[in-house]
């Protein structure tokens, strides 16, 4: 109910129940409209979490000559799951080379978010004969009902298995679900060896290879990648057989192998640390994919992002690595290696700009995390307000205290908290407590502090978590600067 509520909420204030139709003119004005991208710019700025600043890093100086500037997500872009293409989108590269000019920054692309373990079986790989002629790909039946039974409804050539049939169907003469294809031919491969052949998909599916079942997926499931080993001779001709079935709901389905992927990942950290080197500074945009079918078993980086993090912090640059990503990394393995981690989220079309801002000091973080960053995955599931019952929080080789805790955020200032006062002591069951303190400004620049109030009810006659958030408050101090903060 809450979350409908909040769906027709902002039906409600946009006026879509009273008219649901929009003036054309005033929507292409208002489209990407300068005061739009300020303001994606800003929020932007404001939800980033410094998580580290060793020796003050950070701010960066405008006055640099040479930036190291690395990473794939440095020129994606990338805006996350179901979010779009975006607006005039602003890559961090683009923000950074506008911060400090284009000369300065030395661009390494680094290495890809996920290692290049398979890849889609290409066509010159594939054949089979149609009236006496070769073909590349191989040929597909397509049958109305999901038992391969009966004459196909469609055939034809596929020149590769790759699929993503979610809105329509294979063939206007197929329905969207409830349907089977059965794939044949022959494969040869450019070279000798053992390597890995497979599917990466969902639904039901069977894989012969030389008339040999290799895998037996004959049930409906949800995506995922299946390899196996097979020995390959180059150029020999292997009989292909796939089979595949769709009861209903979206297909996500490719013919996948490991021969022909070539992963210079090595050469790609080597051109990172070259870059480093020739630089007064790195800075390392690493992040992970969100999306369907990306839930992660293991938290840390995938890829291979933390060898190249590390490799760039060992040349002795100050190393600064941005995160792009909306949920929880493990980063024990590299974090004390490198001078500060700054985290964007997923920092939106003008985030290059609101990165930019916050990397040189124009906008001082105060973001603050609105969730726990575990040290290791066997700590989850990991959160603050999880009620006293039940084992404790240790460990016998680790601590039950997680890397970077709820709420947590700095600053490139510093905060004294003092006067810390209760209104009334005790209170009755229906009266209302007032709690206050005074917050300081002790440092030199102007900064954001985000005030949180947590209780912990210790004679409830009910179990209550051992730890609640009440309220926060953002405030803005110039240096010197102190306010009072009152919550009821």
């Amino acid at each position: 109910d809450d979350a409908v509520r909040r769906i027709l909420r902002a039906k409600f204030e946009l006026g879509l129940f009273e008219d649901p139709f929009v003036d054309s003119n005033k929507a292409a004005y208002w489209n990407g409209h300068k005061s739009h991208r300020e303001l994606a710019r800003k929020a932007a700025a404001k939800s980033m979490v410094l998580l580290q600043n060793n020796d003050q890093v950070l701010p960066l100086s405008r006055s640099l000559k040479k930036l190291a500037l690395i990473g794939y997500d440095a020129k994606a872009g990338r805006l996350g799951g179901y979010s779009g293409p975006g607006n005039h989108v602003v890559s961090i590269f683009e923000g950074i080379s506008q911060a400090i000019g284009a000369e300065n920054v030395v661009y390494s692309e680094g290495v890809p978010l996920q290692a290049a373990t398979y890849e889609t079986i290409a066509s010159n790989y594939l054949s089979t004969t149609e009236n006496g002629k070769e073909r590349k790909g191989l040929k597909g039946d397509y049958f109305d009902n999901i038992k391969l039974e009966g004459a196909p409804r469609v055939s034809r050539i596929d020149e590769k298995v790759q699929f993503g049939w979610t809105l329509f169907s294979p063939h206007p003469d197929l329905a969207y679900d409830w349907y089977s294809v059965r794939w044949s031919g022959q494969l040869r491969a450019p070279k000798s060896g053992k390597f890995k052949i497979g599917i990466e998909g969902n639904d039901g599916y069977r894989l012969y290879l030389d008339g040999k079942l290799l895998i037996d997926n004959w049930k409906k499931q949800s995506h995922r990648v299946i390899l196996q080993d097979f020995v390959f001779e180059a150029g020999k001709a292997y009989d292909l057989k796939l089979e595949f079935f769709e009861p209903e709901g979206n297909v996500k389905f490719a013919l996948v192998w490991d021969v022909t992927v070539e992963d210079n990942w090595q050469q790609k950290i080597a051109e990172a640390v070259d870059a480093a080197r020739a630089s007064e500074v790195a800075i390392v945009i690493a992040g992970i994919h969100e999306g369907e079918f990306q839930d992660r078993a293991l938290l840390g980086l995938p890829g291979h992002q933390e060898a190249l993090i590390k490799a760039v912090a060992a040349t002795g640059k100050p190393t600064v690595v941005v995160l792009v990503g909306g949920s929880a990394i493990t980063m024990s393995s590299w974090m004390n290696e490198v001078d500060g981690i700054l985290l964007a989220w997923y920092p939106g079309e003008n985030g290059g700009n609101a990165l930019a801002d916050v990397l040189f000091g124009q906008e001082n973080p105060a973001g603050r995390l609105p969730l726990t960053f575990p040290v290791h995955e066997a700590q989850c599931p990991l959160y603050y307000n999880h009620k006293p019952t039940g084992r404790g929080d240790d460990y016998y080789n680790l601590t039950g205290q997680p890397l970077f805790p709820f709420g947590y955020g700095g600053s490139y200032t510093t905060f004294e908290y003092s006067g810390l006062a209760f209104g009334k002591n005790p209170i009755g069951r229906d009266e209302t407590v007032r709690i206050s303190c005074s917050v300081k400004n002790t440092g030199k620049v102007k900064g954001d502090e985000v005030v949180q109030l947590y209780l912990r009810d210790e004679l409830a006659s009910v179990s209550r978590p051992v730890k609640e958030l009440k309220g926060f408050q953002r405030i803005s101090l110039e240096p010197g600067e102190q306010k009072q903060i009152t919550f009821e």
